[in-house]
């Protein structure tokens, strides 16, 4: 029986999926694997026992990957699981942006009498602008990104995207009549609006910054529900108060756009909706239940894809260094045990790999054989 610790409070739904060959542990001692949404794992001993980590949602921020890979330890995340709702956030961020209704509605609130003759005398402080025909600039057309484009083109807005790294299968789900820019100053030079949904990395943190904002058209509206420090904030503060940027919407609350008036500031609500959570916890459980019986790996961020039928009754999984000759090593050493491989497919990612390889059985020996192959990091024996 597996065993699975959560870190944090995951759907029933997603635990459910994982059957009668489980069970939930409230120790991390001795788990398989585990499940976790926010929690910071950075600082945490993980248990040799440990196997794989699903994260239910797709940053992995909280997760030291790098660590993880070297230790053979698979790290998966849900991607897409979370991005209609997040999609329905930036939609109502886009709307806030326009409209002042968070300030309406902060004043209406104050309000103790007189209340009616009071809101047609003040409302005219609150008016704002429609989306109708204004442009929106999507920066990063992944799941998200998709969704966000394709809605707000079904609103009567023109849209361009921008994203040198488009799947095809991203490519296949966006609208035709979504115009695709080839550079970033195409974006900032036209867009009345700028939602960015890039992951957050080296060459993405603080991307929008006071160069950034120096080639957008001014009066812009920039909404952010990707990571916060995409954004640099003290630029972006310096140019809302030039008017550079008319107003900032961020999922992201820090201590340094707190208090602004032109920022917006939601308490991290993009992928916070029931049907979310559900989702997430569901794809993170099939992820997990996949790899731990079967060997494969679907949407891993520290080792590639990796994915076979099995076609024998034993299976050995092996994550390993990405050098040249070591697959010939670990197939010679099956050959010299007179085991006849039925099947093998091998993936690499960067500095990491994974192979799968389908025997009729394997011992212990020949286990051990491969693992002490220099750069084979873990070895799974899998049976049916």
């Amino acid at each position: 029986m597996f065993k699975i610790h959560t870190l944090n409070k995951i759907s029933s739904n997603g635990l459910n999926e994982l059957g009668d060959a489980y069970q939930i542990v409230d120790q991390i001692e001795n788990a398989d694997a585990i499940l976790v949404r926010s929690a910071k794992m950075h600082d945490m001993v993980l248990p040799e026992s440990v196997l794989a980590i699903a994260r239910a949602g797709a940053g992995v921020n909280n997760i030291p990957i790098d660590a993880y890979a070297e230790k053979g330890v698979v790290v998966f995340n849900t991607p897409g699981a979370n991005a209609n709702a997040v999609k329905e956030a930036v939609l109502c961020g886009l709307f806030l942006s326009s409209r002042k209704i968070v300030d309406g509605i902060n004043w209406a609130k104050a309000l103790t009498e007189d209340v009616a003759k009071s809101v047609e005398k003040g409302k005219s402080a609150f008016a704002g602008q429609e989306i109708l025909g204004k442009k929106l600039g999507v920066i990063g057309l992944g799941a998200i990104g998709v969704l966000v484009a394709n809605a707000a083109q079904a609103l009567g807005m023109e849209v361009i995207g921008y994203d040198p790294y488009i799947s095809i299968d991203a490519a296949w789900g966006l609208s035709r009549n979504i115009k695709h820019a080839t550079t970033l100053d195409e974006i900032y030079s036209q867009a009345d609006y700028i939602t960015v949904h890039v992951p957050l990395l080296e060459s993405t943190k603080h991307m929008l910054n006071k160069e950034a904002f120096a080639k957008m058209k001014d009066g812009v509206r920039v909404l952010n529900f990707a990571r916060d420090t995409l954004v640099e904030n003290n630029d972006m503060k310096e140019a809302l108060a030039s008017g550079k940027v008319a107003v900032y919407v961020t999922d992201f609350p820090v201590e340094d756009v707190l208090g602004n008036d032109q920022i917006i500031t939601i308490p991290h609500l993009g992928a916070s909706t029931e049907e979310s959570e559900e989702n997430c916890a569901v794809m993170a459980a099939k992820e997990v239940k996949d790899y731990l019986e079967q060997g494969n790996i679907t949407n891993s961020v520290n080792y590639p894809a990796c994915s076979m039928p099995w076609n024998g009754s034993a299976r050995i999984a092996i994550a390993h260094k990405n050098i040249p000759a070591i697959l010939g090593k670990i197939t010679a050493v099956i050959a010299e045990a007179g085991l006849n491989i039925q099947d093998m497919t091998n993936r690499s990612r960067g500095e990491y790999a994974y192979t799968l390889i389908d025997v009729e059985n394997a011992s212990k020996e020949v286990l051990s054989a491969i693992e002490a192959i220099e750069n084979v990091i873990k070895v799974r024996y899998l049976t049916k």
